[in-house]
């Protein structure tokens, strides 16, 4: 079967011994994920779960006012659609398409199908949940307890480790709506970061010009969930041997 992109360019897919590859392939969809494209709204059913290829999708909550948060990034590594393998069928949470890319889906029937019936998928998606509930935590955790310089950096890391760059193309407001905070304050913080020669930012364009500098200055909170996923996910021969 012939694919614009490569399945196994997911972390979760790649993880997948053969056997499961060759049934997963034809329950497999590939779909265009354009920037601003909400996957679920909140409160919705859930039909499909999608599986990032390339781009971001971030997971959003909404207030009755309109006014968001984000809760977590999905890139390559993961899967959207998490409450389908936990017991539910409705999403609480908004899945928008931050930066654009690529990805698969599969249906809701033919991925709890899965789910029941293989030996490893249980496994691999149950640990990836896992990193992802400490992201979520260690989001909500941020955005308590430390300064808006300190979660800029730890937005930036994060969202760069998913696009595999140095370069996201993405507005201020966008980030302000990200973090829940001001637009003027996220302008604040990145004007200290240019000035100290960390990042370039210029009609929509961040450019990251010293990684160092810019984990120098995050929190812990990026280390722990970084180190929490290289933990928890899978290397690509991780569960070759399961029968």
């Amino acid at each position: 079967m012939d694919f614009p992109s490569d399945p196994r360019s997911n972390r979760l897919i790649a993880a997948l011994p053969k056997a499961d590859l060759a049934r997963w392939l034809p329950n497999l969809e590939h779909v265009t994920l354009a920037k601003d494209q909400v996957l679920y709204e909140a409160g919705s059913q859930v039909r499909h779960a999608f599986f990032p290829t390339s781009g971001v999708v971030s997971k959003l909550y909404v207030t009755r006012e309109g006014a968001t948060s984000e809760l977590a990034l999905v890139g390559s590594e993961g899967v959207i659609g998490t409450t389908l393998f936990l017991g539910g069928d409705t999403n609480l949470n908004q899945a928008q398409v931050l930066i654009a890319g690529e990805g698969f889906r599969m249906s809701a029937q033919a991925l709890l199908t899965e789910f029941r019936q293989s030996a490893c998928v249980p496994q691999l998606l149950l640990r990836y949940t896992q990193a992802l509930m400490t992201q979520v935590a260690q989001t909500a955790v941020c955005n308590r307890l430390h300064t808006l310089d300190k979660q800029l950096c730890r937005w930036l890391l994060m969202t760069l480790e998913r696009t595999g760059g140095d370069e996201i193309r993405v507005t201020q407001e966008t980030i302000a709506r990200m973090l829940g905070v001001r637009r003027e304050g996220v302008t604040e913080a990145a004007i200290k970061l240019q000035k100290a020669g960390v990042i370039h930012y210029a009609r929509g364009r961040i450019q990251v010009l010293c990684r160092a500098g810019l984990e120098a200055r995050s929190c812990e909170c990026h280390g722990v969930v970084k180190r929490e996923y290289e933990r928890l996910l899978p290397g690509p021969n991780e569960f070759a041997l399961v029968a």
